[in-house]
């Protein structure tokens, strides 16, 4: 990732987006994408991941790994998720954040680029049951903004938990703004 850093920062720059970053970072965390509303959302996370030397995976429908693209997205970062089937899928990856001394996921909350009644709550029970902080990122596309804006620990507590959250990504737009779902837990 280091020797991606320098050009991945050049090319933000040229294309005008601020990087964000938190002063530290835990060793381990659930990260949420939000807004996720465009394709763009992705290739600008995979610079932002590669200028921050962040080395986080994040998790992608299946289908974005079939074929030629598969080994790509691995290399990525990407794990493959079957969104249609029940696989005690949460508590795998709480017991992967425990058998890690490292270890960063991204999650689009959303769960697609497209208006929502909410949130997924996958993330909200990953974090707790792994007893890992949440980080916020955003592609804020009006601000030319992305990367990293806050940390926090859920408190078990949804409703305070997300007016948290909610509060952290006040005034954040994504690329398509009607798209992005409300900051609630389905």
């Amino acid at each position: 990732m280091n020797l991606l850093r320098a050009p991945a920062r050049f090319i933000l720059k040229l294309f005008g987006w601020k990087l964000l970053d938190l002063p530290q970072h835990p060793a381990k965390a659930v990260v949420i994408a939000y807004p996720h509303t465009s394709n763009w959302d992705f290739p600008i996370t995979l610079l932002a991941l590669a200028a921050l030397s962040y080395g986080a995976q994040w998790f992608g429908k299946d289908t974005m790994f079939r074929g030629l693209w598969g080994p790509l997205m691995r290399t990525l970062g990407g794990v493959e998720v079957n969104r249609l089937e029940r696989t005690g899928f949460v508590e795998r990856v709480a017991d992967e954040f425990r058998r890690r001394e490292n270890f960063h996921l991204i999650i689009a909350a959303e769960g697609t680029r497209s208006r929502q009644a909410g949130w997924k709550s996958g993330f909200y029970r990953i974090a707790l049951a792994a007893g890992v902080p949440v980080i916020m990122a955003v592609v804020d596309y009006p601000k030319r903004e992305v990367g990293l804006l806050s940390s926090i620990m859920l408190s078990g507590d949804e409703n305070t938990d997300m007016a948290r959250i909610a509060a952290c990504y006040e005034g954040r737009r994504g690329y398509h703004p009607e798209n992005a779902s409300p900051i609630r837990l389905l």
